[in-house]
């Protein structure tokens, strides 16, 4: 796949581009069909499968405030486009500048100007450029003036849910709320966050006889308090584990943590990048009488943690 940061580094206009843009949160299994779709168009006219997205997300420019936190971080993004097979993705960094881009601009001057776009695939709601004057009326009429084809996909429905929408939306709710395998079924794979390990209050080795990784996180996102059974990618290899999000009520130290015990593990990974796949929520934070009763709990999530990731 060709990736391209920034409009201005496209050297030319590609051949018979067939294009799809968006801002991709989560890259749900909505978007993976729109990318399908982009591919087998563009291969029915011998032409250049084209993705376009923009960072950071315009809510983030354009509100500062208040924006929901993001399901999935532009690496994360990039790498998941990536795998569906488009030949070409292109990042638009998106500035208050290029916010006032009108969509006439976007669509003569961008589009088919700079990109050659031949045929654009968007769902039934899209809108773009200044104040979203752009929709698919517009597209419409843009299609017949400047010549390219217009194709609006339907929304994919998640298996045996036909009455949930796929949406960034409803993935996030669900991963809130700890509800894995609905998010799971809409995102078409687990949820997962990343971060980087770091030093913590040294109490799970020494203190409870199971030691932890605690992470940093890069996410904005972050399933609902809890413990789950969890796999973890680390160093090139995957390990099973058992993590814990939230403020270790026992303790009492009130401070919010994501802590991970991978089993059968026992390297020092301090500073080290990892990956934590959430398979399935185990129980809520408790907050348990001593240290002992908190361990015993511990070693039996861990056999029940187990269980579940050897399914």
């Amino acid at each position: 796949m060709e990736f391209i940061e920034g409009i201005e580094k496209i050297e030319k206009p590609y051949k018979n581009a067939v294009i799809t843009i968006g801002n991709f949160d989560g890259v749900h299994i909505g978007h993976q069909s729109l990318f399908h779709e982009v591919i087998e168009r563009a291969d029915t006219i011998g032409g250049t499968s084209v993705a376009m997205t923009f960072e950071p997300h315009p809510i983030k420019v354009l509100k500062q405030n208040g924006h929901p936190p993001l399901i999935t971080l532009y690496e994360q993004k990039v790498e998941l486009i990536t795998r569906t097979g488009i030949d070409v993705l292109i990042c638009v960094p998106f500035t208050r500048k290029f916010a006032e881009v009108t969509a006439s601009e976007f669509v003569e001057d961008i589009l088919v100007k700079r990109i050659g776009m031949k045929a654009i695939v968007v769902g039934n709601d899209y809108t773009f450029g200044k104040n979203r004057e752009g929709n698919l009326d517009f597209l419409k009429n843009e299609a017949e003036r400047l010549n390219f084809k217009l194709i609006v996909a339907d929304w994919i429905q998640p298996p045996a849910n036909g009455s949930v929408r796929t949406s960034s939306t409803r993935i996030r709710e669900f991963v809130m709320d700890g509800k894995l395998a609905e998010a799971q079924r809409l995102l078409g794979r687990h949820y997962q966050i990343r971060g980087t390990v770091e030093t913590g209050r040294d109490r799970g080795g020494k203190l409870l006889g199971f030691p932890t990784a605690n992470i940093k996180l890069y996410d904005e996102l972050a399933p609902k308090t809890g413990v789950y059974a969890v796999t973890v990618e680390c160093q090139g290899k995957k390990y099973k584990g058992v993590a814990n999000i939230g403020y270790s009520p026992t303790f009492g130290d009130h401070l919010y943590t994501v802590e991970v015990h991978i089993l059968d593990f026992n390297d020092n990974i301090y500073g080290e990048k990892i990956r934590v796949n959430f398979i399935k929520r185990l129980r809520d934070e408790k907050k348990f009488s001593d240290i002992s009763e908190l361990s015993e709990q511990i070693g039996r999530d861990i056999i029940k943690a187990r269980e579940i990731l050897s399914l």
